[in-house]
């Protein structure tokens, strides 16, 4: 029977490719999906399936989905990090030369010289008025990068080729994260320190407990003056009541930002976007498959990759079945599964167990069917959240 992926956004073509047509359906209305893809639609708990096995995201960030419930009843959540980061980048590269020159003054002021006709007269008048535009350059000025991931290892390389000196903090970063990054950027012992010597500070840190109102009082106090402070992000990051008395106490020059909001609407001291950091067609493509492959490969075989709240896990596939069970994460769980398999004279051929705070998860490959009836003694199990038979005699 086809596997049923329920859409609750418009999702790229380019990844709904992904999932044939002969083993699934898509669409935006489903009873029981198996599956849901989303990009930005606000998912409550009570608007979830009991049928649902997963959840993908087309984007990075995760705060649209509850996630923290998902874990609750075994469902992973996928995302798909760095799919947008270039895209992420290039508008961060608009930001600083807009933070630099005085290209939307420019602009809005020779929209202002539409009734004039000649040309000559013209010219002469921009050349009188065009020193009131001068920016200044990037190049010598330094960057401030919170966040050295996908987007902020990609915008910290930017800057360099764009002659800027850069400084970086994050302390999550990740082997992975610390190999890409150049060795020209220099790291930042703490927050305050980045912010106290930087000329640009760019944001890219998720929504967390430990970020939500990062950027507040305190920190800006620490801002040379001048700084021009970038939110690329995500607007809970920044708190706005700090934010203002910054940019009117002229602590701060400038604030630069893809979350409009009516505090900060109509200021000269602020530049919104409409949340464009990710409106690329190749950014919704590069996600929408990511979030797809991901959702395939954990239906047909219990893989996981990207999910923020199970483990990554990926078990090469042999003959026969495959189960995947998880668990709270404590002990002797895991040795009760394995006795039900053994008391039914069921070999295990492989299996990987990883856990991730408060979940375990398993993939345990084994060479004989197992029924219903044995399947329903591990879910009965005290601490087993679901398990699931896959594969050839699924």
């Amino acid at each position: 029977m086809a596997k049923q992926i329920l859409t609750l956004n418009q999702i790229s073509l380019k990844g709904l490719e992904r999932l044939p047509r002969d083993c699934y359906e898509v669409a935006s209305e489903f009873a029981h999906p198996h599956a849901i893809l989303l990009r930005s639609h606000k998912l409550k708990i009570e608007d979830i399936p009991a049928s649902v096995l997963a959840i993908g995201r087309a984007g990075a960030g995760t705060n649209n989905i509850p996630v923290a419930e998902c874990s609750k009843r075994g469902i992973p959540v996928f995302n798909s990090p760095g799919a947008n980061a270039n895209a992420v980048k290039e508008l961060v590269a608009a930001g600083l030369l807009l933070g630099s020159r005085g290209i939307i003054d420019g602009i809005q002021y020779v929209d202002t010289l539409a009734d004039m006709t000649d040309k000559a007269e013209m010219n002469k008048v921009l050349e009188a008025q065009k020193k009131q535009f001068k920016g200044s350059e990037l190049v010598g000025k330094t960057l401030g990068v919170v966040g050295l991931g996908a987007i902020g290892s990609l915008v910290a390389e930017m800057a360099l080729t764009l002659g800027m000196d850069v400084v970086g903090y994050d302390p999550a970063l990740s082997v992975e994260a610390a190999w890409r990054l150049s060795s020209q950027v220099r790291k930042a012992d703490n927050l305050s320190a980045l912010f106290a010597r930087c000329d640009y500070i760019t944001l890219h840190l998720p929504v967390l407990d430990a970020t939500r109102g990062l950027v507040n009082a305190e920190l800006l106090s620490a801002v040379r003056k001048g700084t021009c402070l970038l939110n690329f992000a995500r607007q809970e990051i920044v708190d706005e009541e700090a934010l203002v008395a910054a940019l009117d106490g002229d602590q701060l020059r400038q604030y630069i930002a893809d979350f409009p909001s009516p505090a900060l609407i109509g200021r000269d001291d602020v530049i919104l976007m409409p949340h464009i950091g990710a409106s690329t067609e190749e950014a919704e493509d590069n996600c929408a498959i990511m979030a797809a492959e991901q959702i395939r490969d954990f239906l047909e075989n219990g893989n996981i990759s990207n999910s923020v709240n199970f483990p990554n896990l990926t078990l090469e596939r042999v003959s026969g079945c495959r189960l995947s069970v998880t668990n709270e994460n404590v002990p002797k769980i895991l040795g009760s599964v394995l006795s039900i398999l053994a008391d039914e004279n069921i070999n295990v051929i492989d299996m990987l167990n990883k856990s991730r705070n408060e979940i375990a998860y398993n993939l345990i490959d084994i060479e004989s069917h197992a029924s219903e009836s044995v399947l329903d003694k591990m879910r009965a199990l005290d601490g087993v959240v679901n398990v699931r038979l896959i594969g050839d005699c699924a």
